[in-house]
């Protein structure tokens, strides 16, 4: 396990979050033409499609929607309907979408037999032909009863179908923030459209003031029943309030009522004066029944604060206050004495016959006063039992007046309104006006030719590029060498282009010899060069070539590669695919002439079983009879022996083996060999299935000197221009090179 530094981590986290751009305009490149020439191919049909559309024009009305003013001979203000509300716009927008206004336009126009709005059915569709024809064949099917239609049944039928298309073509909008609302009709004919369009218009304002009449008339017939309801409830109130007057006697039952309620409130007021006084004399009246001493009643408060016995004890504070000055000065029987005295005992006389006869006074206003409350009271029951008759009179009264003054304002409004009915007769005003009548189209709304083809034109470009770089995406071949050293983590060494030839036939063997292939040629060199600097200490190489499953073109490239080194020096090729040998065949050399397996197994000399080739100046070792081991073959000490043999007599020994996925033959090989090349098919070989094979030398500590791009399509968009960098590297272009 390899523990990378923090900074390397950082660097590989931002180096995979960037997006390469350069990458995807590479892929836009390659695939502008292929793009473009289908985004043509389809706007092409989108046109010739467009072009075949009938042509559809759509032609407007604008309509005013004004509440009413006047609603006095309409039953909407009779049950209090509100034109003013927020839903009206919404409900006058539903009743021109109803199918009653469609059904009453249907009938305007007759359009349920116009062949220009509905064409005339050709026959049953192809669909239902197909379904009639199961059933035929299916008979225990339930069958559809075939039902004959009357003409009134047929007529009925294509208004119901005249009635569905109209609504499909009608598009009804309510502009925000106004009044306004915009009929649009679409159909293929500009004056039919322009023709519905104002045909919808009349048709919703004369439905709406037939509507404003209808509920006119039942205003009429409403006022004109409830008035004689009315009438009979006023006269019944009526009658019965002057049957009250005449029953009570009571002409003016306010101002008794008035007279009833100032004397109550008269004898509460003298009731409420004398229970005071009575409670005033109370206490002494209870003192004196108590048998208390004068005294006792003369300290009670009502005594001490009379006028009268006020008046009596200051004349008594002051003789007291005299007498106390002259004790100071005289004796008892001194003359001043005696008469402040004989004055003080006079007043204290009278204060007690001032007491006395407050006391009797007292008892008797008492007397009185609990008379007069007596009598007061009863006066005052019999007043409140009369302004409680009075009252509950008025009560009456009020009631039977209030019964009257409702009746007769009900009757008085209903019958404003009904002659008001009658003085305006029938005249109604429509709740809605035309602003913009609608006028037959110059051009076709439908379809809009310019913006579908340049729609498809754009739309066949993008998803054309999106598809472009999906498919790279998805793609897990190797196609450059960029994947090569990314995806395989291996060394490119070579690139070898595609040559156009029959698939089903392998590559010329001596391309590498056509003048007319000189990029095949130098891209051969090329790899013969960089296999030439990887192993340049070694004086006599034995090269491997592998790859991962069949029809990669492991055999063309060592082929070529044996062919390039022959320029250099002795060359063998070594045919060691012993399952599926190719090297022989190449050549016309016979399957039963010996090979590599007859060396093995000692049954021939080395010299015997090498064919000379020289026209490319190389010697050939077919693999010689098949054996039924190839693998234990391989693996035993003749191959090695024979390795060794080939490395002693030739330059440069070429070893063509198996695939590694298919056997473990290369494995074996590898051992005896100095150098691996592995060849990958170009946009073929899943990278999965390659890094598999790879993974295999790695395991048996092989030593791998890189992959050989093979077969890459150089005339695919900018392929060639991203690969001369790569052959100018090993001045691939050099015709001295050889």
């Amino acid at each position: 396990m390899v523990v990378q530094s923090k900074d390397e981590v950082v660097n590989g986290i931002v180096e995979n979050e960037t997006i390469d751009i350069g990458y995807y305009a590479g892929i836009l490149k390659r695939y502008f033409f292929r793009v473009i020439l289908f985004a043509l191919v389809f706007t092409g049909l989108v046109a010739l499609f467009v072009m075949r559309m009938t042509p559809l024009y759509t032609s407007s009305t604008t309509i005013l929607i004004e509440s009413d003013k006047t609603n006095v001979v309409s039953i909407e203000e009779v049950y209090g309907l509100d034109t003013k509300r927020k839903d009206y716009m919404q409900t006058q927008y539903e009743v021109l979408s109803s199918r009653q206004i469609m059904e009453k336009t249907v009938d305007a126009l007759n359009l349920h037999e116009n062949d220009e709005f509905m064409p005339e059915e050709t026959g049953p569709s192809l669909l239902s032909q197909v379904k009639s024809s199961i059933k035929d064949l299916l008979p225990f099917l339930p069958q559809e009863e075939v039902v004959v239609l009357t003409p009134e049944q047929i007529i009925e039928k294509k208004k119901r179908k005249a009635v569905g298309v109209l609504t499909n073509a009608v598009e009804i909008t309510m502009v925000d923030n106004t009044q306004l609302m915009k009929i649009a009709v679409t159909t293929e004919s500009g004056g039919l459209s322009a023709k519905i369009a104002n045909t919808i218009t009349d048709v919703y304002i004369n439905n709406y003031l037939e509507a404003k009449l209808e509920m006119t008339a039942k205003a009429t017939s409403f006022l004109t029943e409830s008035l004689e309801g009315l009438k009979a409830k006023l006269d019944s109130a009526e009658k019965n309030l002057a049957q009250f007057f005449e029953t009570n006697q009571v002409v003016n039952i306010d101002g008794v009522l008035g007279l009833a309620s100032d004397e109550l409130e008269r004898l509460n007021t003298q009731l409420l004066d004398a229970q005071t006084a009575l409670k005033l004399n109370e206490v002494i009246y209870n003192q004196t029944r108590s048998n208390a001493s004068l005294d006792e009643i003369a300290r009670l408060p009502e005594v001490l604060n009379h006028p009268t016995i006020q008046s009596v004890r200051r004349d008594e504070a002051k003789a007291m206050t005299k007498q106390s000055e002259l004790s100071k000065v005289y004796g008892p029987k001194h003359p001043k004495m005696i008469a402040i005295n004989a004055e003080l005992d006079a007043i204290r006389d009278t204060l007690n016959i001032q007491t006395s006869d407050l006391i009797s006074s007292i008892t008797t206003q008492y007397q009185v006063s609990r008379e007069r409350v007596e009598r007061l009271k009863a006066e005052v029951e019999i007043a409140k039992a009369e302004f409680r008759k009075l009252s509950s009179l008025d009560n009456q009264r009020r009631g039977l007046q209030r019964e009257v003054d409702i009746n007769q304002q009900l009757y008085n409004s209903f019958f404003t309104r009904l002659k008001e009915t009658d003085e305006l007769g029938g005249f109604e005003t429509a709740n809605a006006r035309v602003l913009d009548k609608a006028i037959p189209p110059t051009f076709s709304a439908k379809p809009n030719k310019k913006l579908l083809i340049t729609a498809a034109l754009v739309v066949s470009t993008g998803f054309g590029f999106f598809l472009a770089i999906a498919m790279e995406t998805l793609n897990n071949g190797i196609r450059s060498s960029e994947d090569v050293e990314k995806k395989l983590n291996q060394r490119m060494l070579g690139l070898i282009p595609w040559l156009d030839h029959d698939k089903k036939s392998d590559l010329p063997v001596r391309s590498f010899f056509d003048t007319s292939k000189t990029q095949f040629s130098e891209a051969v060199r090329t790899l013969r060069t960089s296999l030439s600097l990887l192993n340049i200490e070694s004086e006599k190489q034995a090269i491997m070539v592998t790859s991962s499953v069949p029809k990669e073109g492991k055999t063309t490239v060592s082929l070529n590669l044996a062919f390039a080194y022959g320029q250099l020096g002795k060359t063998l090729i070594v045919d060691a695919d012993l399952r599926r040998p190719s090297v022989g065949k190449q050549f016309n050399i016979p399957s039963y002439h010996p090979g590599t397996s007859n060396i093995i197994l000692n049954t021939h000399k080395f010299e015997e079983c090498i064919v000379r080739d020289e026209a490319s100046n190389v010697d050939i070792l077919a693999a010689g009879a098949v054996p039924s081991n190839p693998q234990e073959l391989l693996a035993g000490k003749g191959f090695e022996k024979l390795m060794e043999h080939a490395k002693l007599h030739y330059d440069y020994v070429i070893v063509d083996t198996a695939p590694t996925q298919a056997v473990s033959d290369s494995m074996v090989i590898a051992r005896s060999c100095d150098s691996i090349i592995y060849v990958v098919r170009a946009d073929s070989t899943s990278e999965k299935v390659i890094n598999n094979g790879l993974s295999r030398f790695i395991q048996f500590g092989h030593r791998l000197d890189g992959v050989v791009l093979n077969q890459v399509d150089l005339s695919k968009s900018d392929a060639a221009e991203r690969y001369r960098g790569y052959y100018d590297q090993y001045d691939y272009t050099s015709s001295s090179n050889s």
